[in-house]
């Protein structure tokens, strides 16, 4: 199915992200040539109701059978993966594109609140982060999760930004040595393509009725007013970012010190030392060490 690209890049710019900026400067290269006329070709995804949990009856096209049919059981233990692009709304459970949807995670974290059978929960998480919308109410979700049951997020080999708001709501973090965590920060983009316009041969006229109404537009540049009114929203996003990570985290992380990172990752050790994680450990050996320890 092919989307206008101004509906796809509605998504990525002049919106909050949770996101490492390595990531966002391979989406700014990635999809700024095409948010300037191009069509891309995407699959259909249909967004589901968070609400209404839609997601459980959904089936298959192809059999009629029923995509989700509980978490991942390993033991008494269940397995959920966080990984790959961190979005909102998915009609999938799991990674699906390259994306994980919070409203996947959330049906899942609900059923491991609610089955007696479940002892704990592994999260497995290898994410760069991804969309504000939707990921502090997944974190909450999860943090009552972990008031309820023990809980690890073994990285496998990255937790940034928001896939690191979801890491911190779990009891414990076990970072490889060469992974890295961290980013408590938030991001945004915005592209002024009235040059692209000037150089086509094409006059924008920006009709407003109300003087803030999607100021500033893709076909104008940004003032420094509202530069400075995005930068304090974003600032302001950072704040409660590190605030929510300290309430998870507790004395082993205070909202200072998870302020004075200036948004910056830390590899391994580092990361533990300063108390973004726990611990650091060979995945799959951490992964086995706490199979074993709910089985006793």
């Amino acid at each position: 199915m092919t989307f206008a690209m101004p509906e796809i890049a509605a998504r990525l710019f002049d919106t909050p992200l949770m996101l490492h900026e390595a990531k966002a400067n391979i989406i700014a290269r990635a999809f700024g040539p095409r948010v300037l006329g191009q069509n891309i070709a995407m699959a259909d995804t249909a967004q589901m109701g968070v609400l209404s949990e839609n997601m459980r009856e959904l089936r298959d096209g192809w059999t009629g059978e029923k995509i989700y049919n509980g978490p991942k059981i390993v033991g008494n233990v269940a397995v959920i993966e966080i990984e790959g692009s961190l979005v909102n709304k998915g009609s999938w459970v799991g990674k699906s594109s390259g994306m994980t949807s919070y409203e996947g995670l959330n049906i899942q974290i609900a059923d491991c609140r609610s089955r007696d059978d479940i002892k704990a929960v592994v999260f497995e998480i290898d994410s760069f982060g991804g969309e504000v919308d939707g990921c502090f109410d997944c974190a909450e979700e999860l943090h009552l999760l972990s008031e309820a049951k023990p809980t690890i997020a073994i990285l496998t080999d990255h937790a940034c930004s928001a896939a690191y708001l979801l890491a911190a709501a779990c009891r414990q973090i076990v970072i490889p040595a060469t992974g890295y965590t961290g980013s408590i920060g938030v991001i945004t983009m915005h592209v002024d393509a009235s040059g692209w316009a000037k150089n086509q041969g094409l006059a924008v006229t920006i009709l407003r009725a109300g003087e803030k109404k999607a100021r500033p537009g893709m076909f104008e540049a940004m003032s420094d007013e509202e530069y400075q009114e995005a930068t304090a929203d974003l600032e302001a996003m950072r704040v409660l970012f590190a605030e929510t990570v300290s309430r998870f985290r507790g004395s082993r992380l205070t909202t200072q010190a998870a302020l004075a990172t200036e948004a910056d990752t830390f590899r391994g050790q580092a990361a533990v030392d300063l108390g973004l994680a726990d611990a650091v450990g060979r995945p799959k050996h951490v992964f086995e060490a706490f199979i074993a320890a709910m089985a006793a």
